[in-house]
């Protein structure tokens, strides 16, 4: 990965990942420090789990 392909790959990532993170925020009831750690980190994987699969459909 190029610096010219990195810079919006961690772009799409860190949208991805905000995306999941204010959609967990939403669907929970309580905000506490161990929730948002778990949202954080769930919402992390499913931030990779996306860009892994647009770049695999598109295939770039």
């Amino acid at each position: 990965m190029t610096p010219r392909t990195a810079l919006p790959a961690l772009a799409e990532l860190l949208a991805w990942w905000a995306g999941l993170v204010l959609l967990w925020l939403v669907l929970i009831s309580t905000v506490d420090t161990l929730e948002l750690a778990v949202g954080a980190g769930c919402a992390g994987a499913g931030a990779l789990a996306a860009y892994a699969a647009r770049r695999a459909v598109t295939g770039s």
